[in-house]
């Protein structure tokens, strides 16, 4: 009797509804399942080479366009057909890619056949503050928790280019399979392109060899255009004005990488406001290079939605694979990453990144108060941690005598380790840009500033 109260619980979950129309996976009976067509050929990968005859790119990439058709998708684009068969055939030494056809394959088959186990287990465990995975829009704040274990599965319907692209756009969020990662290595002589598939089959390399057993958190930060009595608002330029919080410690480091910070702190990513910018495509500065050394982060990509002015994103636990030199189209892979980062209470890795998207001003729009206004209040959204909007209640009041500010410094100690945010392609200034995160890292706890 038991049993159709479940089925039916699942069925009326909104958080899956939400997510539904962007997986693989289909609901039916108050279960979620692969498609018989495509569940089959997943058994057939999963034998091995010897049964499914995947042991080149280009028999791979048949089969991941039989894969599609099973799940109603298009064959898989000619130019990233081509990419798959050339990384696999001619760029991965002949010993590296016997083993990813013979073991790597197998075992990402059938962690995809365990996907519909794991997201009703996840979604059976959903709850404490984090919602289960749903596509969470613009001005929706909320968490979502995966597991590792989860995380992995999504990324390889990822690489395998499973996730049905309709509605996506309409919904302001960004691509997710990685037929634009390879198909830029036809024709391309970005020597970067072919490293950044390298970091990526090395995660998937070490996945299956050890599943890491921990969690991800993925947040979507929202400063309320509106004041609510929960919460603190979108600052305008009188709140700021009218601040007296003192500044915070700002420690200047003229070498070094923001990944490679060894206090706790949370790490900035200079986003794109669609999270992850070209990581899945050409791209290859900051951000890009995050995701692939730290690919949990692309699953965020599935399911938040473009940024706005007044919303930042923060993303907990992810690991890091990989090690590497180089920016840009000097960008290489350089081997394996052992995360030594201690876990929390809950079974994230210490590692907490903030995504921030800066504004793209030519000239002198970056000194005009409104752009200034829009900048630190972004900074301010990406430091600042709603859910302790308890301590700030007088963030930004006068506050007369320092005991009063030291009230609301009770919380965990973390500050922001940061750069150049925006001063890149954007043309941002590094002196005002370095200023604005300061007063931003500054009304947060009194932060400290690590840039």
């Amino acid at each position: 009797m038991e049993e159709p109260a479940a089925a039916s619980a699942l069925e009326a979950r909104g958080d899956l509804r939400s997510a539904l129309p962007f997986l693989p996976v289909v609901l039916r009976g108050g279960a979620l399942f692969w498609p018989p067509a495509a569940q089959e050929s997943l058994r057939a990968l999963a034998l091995g080479p010897d049964v499914s005859r995947v042991a080149s790119g280009d028999v791979l990439a048949d089969a991941l366009t039989d894969l599609r058709l099973a799940l109603a998708l298009p064959a898989l684009p000619p130019r990233a057909a081509d990419g798959l068969a050339l990384f696999f055939d001619d760029l991965l030494s002949r010993a590296q890619a016997r083993g990813w056809f013979s073991e790597v394959v197998p075992n990402l088959a059938r962690l995809l056949l365990r996907l519909p186990t794991l997201l009703e287990d996840h979604y059976a465990k959903a709850g404490h503050g984090a919602s289960g995975l749903r596509v969470m829009a613009s001005q929706d704040a909320g968490v979502v928790l995966l597991s590792q274990e989860l995380v992995a599965a999504l990324l390889t319907c990822a690489l395998f280019c499973l996730f049905p692209t309709a509605g996506r756009a309409q919904a302001c969020l960004p691509t997710i399979n990685f037929d634009g990662l390879f198909a830029p290595l036809i024709h391309n002589a970005r020597q970067s392109q072919e490293q950044k598939v390298r970091c990526l089959v090395h995660y998937f390399e070490r996945v299956t060899d050890s599943m890491p057993t921990g969690l991800v958190s993925f947040e979507r930060k929202v400063l309320p255009r509106r004041a609510f009595s929960d919460g603190v608002p979108y600052p305008d330029i009188h709140a700021w004005v009218a601040s007296s919080a003192p500044l915070c410690q700002f420690t200047v480091f003229s070498s070094g990488f923001i990944e490679d910070e060894e206090q706790e702190a949370l790490q900035v990513d200079f986003a794109n406001k669609y999270l992850g910018g070209g990581a899945l495509s050409w791209g290859c500065v900051q951000e890009e290079i995050r995701f692939m050394i730290n690919p949990e982060l692309i699953v965020g990509m599935l399911f938040l939605s473009c940024m706005e002015d007044n919303e930042a994103i923060e993303i907990f636990g992810a690991e890091r694979f990989s090690q590497y030199m180089g920016y840009g189209s000097s960008f290489r892979f350089v081997g394996d990453y052992l995360d030594t980062k201690p876990f929390d209470s809950m079974g994230r890795r210490r590692t907490r990144i903030v995504a921030i998207d800066a504004l793209d001003c030519p000239a002198r729009l970056h000194y005009e108060s409104g752009c200034l206004l829009r900048e630190v209040n972004k900074a301010f959204c990406g430091f600042f941690d709603q859910s302790k909007h308890h301590l700030y209640a007088k963030l930004f009041q006068d506050l007369h005598n320092k005991d009063d500010f030291s009230s609301i410094n009770s919380s965990e100690y973390v500050g922001v380790s940061t750069g150049n945010w925006g001063c890149g392609a954007f043309g941002g200034n590094p002196e005002i840009k370095s200023m604005i995160q300061w007063i931003a890292a500054s009304q947060v706890e009194e932060k400290p500033l690590l840039i």
